[in-house]
C-alpha cells in the first residue's frame, strides 16, 4: 500500500494498514501554482523588522527571521476601492504544471495543491482584520459582493488545480480565539457557511478532497464545516477542542483530523511521557486503526521555543503505535 493508497483509506475510513503521516518520508506532497501576483520575498528593513508583500498586494511584517508574521497594512482602505482593485488571474491552466512536475517526483504520495485560503481569509486581509470586521457588520451588502469576486477567483484556482491532477486541496484560514469564533456562530452561518458548501462543491464535482486548517476554539462551527464538506480538518492544539469532543464528531459524519501532539500545551510539558501518551491517546480516540486521522508535526519549532527533541518522541510513538495490528 503506497502512501496515497494510505491517504484515500484513511479519509474514506478504509482500514490503512499504518496511519498517514506527515513527517519523516511524509503521505503527502505540496504543490503552488506559478500564476503572476503581487508577491514579494521577505526583506530586512531595520534591525528588528521584516516585511513582505503577499499575492493580492498586502504588506506583512514580522519581528524575527521564522515567524509567518501579520498584515501590517492591507491593499484596500475602503469598500468602494474593491471596484478598482485587480485581482491576480489564477484561470490560466498553464500556471499549474507544477502540479505535474509534482506528481512527477511524487508518483506515489497524495498531491495537495496550496490554497491561499477560502473567502475569509482572503477578504480579511485585504483590510487588515480589525478593519474587516466593522465592514462585515456595517457594509454588510458591499463586502457579500467583494466575497463574490473573491469565490470567482477561488474557483478557478480549484477546477485548475483539479485538472492538473491535484488529490486535494488545502487551504489555512483561522476562525477563532483561544475562547470562542472570531464573529458570532450566526452570522458565520449567514454570510460563510453558502460559501463554503459552494466551493467544497465545486472541489468534490471535480473529484478531490478540501482539506483545512484553523486555528482557535472553533467547535461552534465544525459541524458546519462538516455538513458544508471540508474532508479533512488540521488543528496544530488538538486539547483545546477536546480529543474526545473531536471523536464525538466523527460519530456524525467521517471527518478527519490531523494533528500532531499538542503545540501550546503538551509539546510545552517537555515531559516525554505526557508527549508519548497524547500520541497514543489520538491514535486510539481518533485513528483507532480504521482511518480519519493523520499525524501531524509542527515544522516551526523556532516559533514554539522548542527543541526537535520533544516532537521526536511523538513521532516515534506514532510511528510505533500507528499500525492497525494494534487495533484488530
Amino acid at each position: 500500500m503506497n502512501s496515497r493508497e494510505i491517504v484515500l483509506k484513511t479519509l474514506e475510513y478504509g482500514e490503512p494498514e499504518r496511519v498517514a503521516r506527515s513527517f519523516h518520508e511524509p503521505d503527502m506532497a505540496w504543490c503552488e501554482n506559478t500564476a503572476k501576483t503581487h508577491a514579494t520575498s521577505w526583506k530586512k528593513v531595520d534591525d528588528t523588522r521584516w516585511e513582505r508583500i503577499d499575492e493580492w498586494g498586502n504588506v506583512w511584517a514580522r519581528i524575527d527571521p521564522t515567524s509567518k508574521g501579520e498584515v501590517a497594512k492591507g491593499v484596500l482602505e475602503d469598500t468602494e476601492d474593491y471596484d478598482d482593485y485587480e485581482f491576480p488571474d489564477f484561470s490560466k491552466p498553464e500556471d499549474y504544471q507544477t502540479v505535474i512536475e509534482c506528481k512527477t517526483r511524487n508518483p506515489d504520495k497524495w498531491i495537495i495543491g496550496s490554497m491561499p485560503g477560502f473567502t475569509f481569509n482572503i477578504a480579511r486581509k485585504l483590510f487588515r482584520l480589525e478593519n474587516y470586521f466593522v465592514k462585515l457588520m456595517l457594509e454588510r451588502d458591499k463586502i457579500h459582493r467583494l466575497h463574490d469576486r473573491i469565490d470567482k477567483v477561488l474557483i478557478d484556482m480549484i477546477q485548475n488545480y483539479a485538472r492538473a491532477g491535484v488529490d486535494s486541496i488545502m487551504f489555512a484560514e483561522d476562525w477563532g480565539t483561544q475562547m470562542q469564533t472570531l464573529i458570532s456562530p450566526k452570522l458565520w452561518y449567514e454570510e460563510f457557511y453558502p460559501r463554503f458548501k459552494r466551493l467544497c462543491g465545486v472541489a468534490h464535482d471535480c473529484g478531490i478532497k478540501v482539506f483545512m486548517h484553523s486555528c482557535g476554539a472553533i467547535g461552534a462551527i465544525i459541524p458546519g464545516l462538516m455538513d458544508a464538506g471540508v474532508d479533512l480538518l488540521q488543528f496544530d492544539q488538538p486539547t483545546l477542542h477536546g480529543i474526545d469532543t473531536l471523536a464525538s464528531y466523527q460519530e456524525k459524519g467521517r471527518i478527519t483530523f490531523w494533528c500532531p501532539v499538542d503545540i501550546q500545551k503538551t509539546l510545552q510539558t517537555k515531559d516525554e511521557q505526557k508527549i508519548r501518551a497524547e500520541a497514543r491517546e489520538l491514535l486510539d480516540k481518533l485513528w483507532r486503526g480504521r482511518g480519519g486521522f493523520i499525524a501531524g508535526y509542527y515544522s516551526d519549532n523556532a516559533s514554539i521555543g522548542l527543541d526537535p527533541v520533544w516532537q521526536e518522541y511523538a513521532c516515534d510513538e506514532f510511528i510505533k503505535r500507528g499500525r492497525r495490528e494494534y487495533y484488530v
